[in-house]
Order: structure tokens, then C-alpha cells, then sequence
């Protein structure tokens, strides 16, 4: 990958967020990236769920080398833009983030979002002034790479239980995009109410929403409440794991194979990667 192509995708991805509304869905190995690049799809994003369930790891324990070394892998899978799920960025400390996305920023994405999620069950968020500090110091990073990488900021207030998510999650993401973040991020908001209040509430900003369940929005009606694009998350990666599970369960308890009904045939998937791959 040269860095002319590199530049022409981080170039494609920043003009995707100037209108309209476009689906980000998030594979988390090759084969599902260059699936769902064959699918026509104009951008995707990494997992960190859907990676760390592959590794035999609950999400948020992966280590930095691992994840960068993923990151990288799926973006030299694809021609397409790809978001790195960064979740906070490893590092506590404004220095350390910065440190941090300047590597991953290296692998060559067109985008990394950064969360103010501790993981601390007793501390779930960032206090607001190091949260801020925090992103300032990605969009430094980013600006001193002179990459045009999109800074994507994510305030994790409805997925850690806070009393007034809505309400702070607006707080939190006014004050990221004043320290520098170019897309906003409310993981965890479903009802219609709620998008369209944050969508208002930080315009111009473009906004992000997770769809990792069917919570009966479509595409469509997301586009009309003015989001600018849509991930799944983990989505992908359950729906995977679901029809795993499933059949494997049926196997061990009832010794049918019957959870095998409706398994993506042997040779569309061999047919596809025989082409994709041109072996």
C-alpha cells in the first residue's frame, strides 16, 4: 500500500462524513472484511469486541501490540477506508494516548475514535476536564502526523449506566468536539427521541450511531433524523457467534446436526475466496 493510496482513502472517508448517511459495518478478521468490501460497502471499522472474542479474550483486555498489529492487518485486507475502534486509547494519561495514536495512525486507517471509559466499575467515565485533556492530546498527535486521519469522539455515558446519559453524553461530546474531534459517538442510544437530540445538539458535527441490535430503526429512518453514519459494533461478530453457539449446543445435547440448517454453503464461500484472492 503506497502512500498515495493511503492518502486517496483517508481523502474518500473525510469526504463520506460531509453528507448524506452511510453504513460502517465492523469486521473483525480478513475474510469478513474483504466480504463485506465485496459487498459494496464504502468504509469499514474495526471491533475491538469482535477481535478480542476471536483471541479467546473478554473485550478491553487485548494487548496494544495485538490490537495494532490487528488494526493493520485489516487495513492492508482492504481498499477501503478503515475506522480503528481505539477504545481509550491504552494509556491513561494524555501523553500515553498521544503516543498511542500516533502508532495507530501508522497503520495506515483513515480514522480512530477515542472513548472516555475507564473501566473502572467505580469510576466508570473519565472525569470531563481529564476526558477533554485526553482527546486534546489525539488531535495533537494526529495534526503533528499531517495525515488527515478523522478524530472520532465517543462518550460511553449510556453503556456505564449513568443517571442522565442523554444529558451528559451531549456535555461530554460538546466539549470533544471543542478540543478537536471531527465525528461524535453516543454508543448505546436507541430510542428515536434520543438520536435526534444529539444529532440537533451537535450540529454541524457529524454523528455517529451503533446499531448492534434490531432496535426496528432502519437505515432510512436514521438518515431522515440527519445521522451521518451507522456501525454495528460487535454486531456482526454475535450474529456470528449465535449461529455458532447454536449448532454447537445442538451437537453436544441432542447429537443432531440440525443446527447446520441455513449455514452459508461450502462453496459460495470457497467460490468467493478462490476469486477474491485469485488462487
Amino acid at each position: 500500500m503506497t502512500k498515495s493510496d493511503v492518502a486517496a482513502r483517508r481523502d474518500a472517508f473525510r469526504k463520506l462524513h460531509q453528507s448524506g448517511c452511510f453504513v460502517i459495518p465492523n469486521p473483525w478478521d480478513i475474510g469478513t472484511a474483504r466480504y463485506l468490501q465485496h459487498l459494496g460497502f464504502q468504509a469499514l471499522a474495526t471491533t475491538s469486541a469482535g477481535f478480542a472474542f476471536s483471541r479467546g479474550l473478554p473485550d478491553g483486555v487485548a494487548p496494544l501490540e495485538a490490537v495494532l498489529q490487528h488494526i493493520a492487518e485489516i487495513v492492508g485486507a482492504v481498499e477501503l477506508p478503515v475506522n480503528a475502534d481505539f477504545e481509550a486509547g491504552y494509556a491513561r494519561e494524555p501523553e500515553g494516548v498521544a503516543r498511542n495514536v500516533q502508532r495507530c495512525v501508522e497503520t495506515g486507517v483513515a480514522g480512530l475514535s477515542i472513548e472516555d471509559a475507564t473501566g473502572d466499575p467505580s469510576r466508570p467515565l473519565y472525569d470531563l476536564e481529564q476526558a477533554v485533556e485526553r482527546m486534546k492530546a489525539a488531535r495533537a498527535a494526529i495534526d503533528e502526523s499531517h495525515s488527515g486521519v478523522l478524530l472520532i469522539g465517543r462518550a460511553e455515558c449510556f453503556l456505564t449506566g449513568h443517571p442522565e446519559p442523554l444529558k451528559e453524553a451531549l456535555r461530554r461530546l460538546q466539549a470533544y468536539a471543542e478540543a478537536g474531534a471531527d465525528v461524535l459517538y453516543a454508543p448505546g442510544v436507541r430510542e428515536h427521541a434520543d438520536i435526534q437530540a444529539l444529532v440537533t445538539g451537535l450540529s454541524p458535527k457529524p454523528v455517529n450511531v451503533l446499531m448492534s441490535a434490531n432496535t426496528g430503526h432502519r437505515v432510512s429512518d436514521l438518515a431522515e433524523m440527519g445521522v451521518r453514519r451507522i456501525s454495528v459494533g460487535s454486531g456482526l461478530a454475535r450474529a456470528a457467534w449465535g449461529g455458532f453457539m447454536a449448532a454447537a449446543r445442538t451437537i453436544r445435547a441432542e447429537g443432531s446436526f440440525a443446527g447446520f440448517e441455513g449455514s452459508a454453503p461450502f462453496g459460495e464461500l470457497n467460490g468467493f475466496f478462490r476469486a477474491d484472492s485469485g488462487k
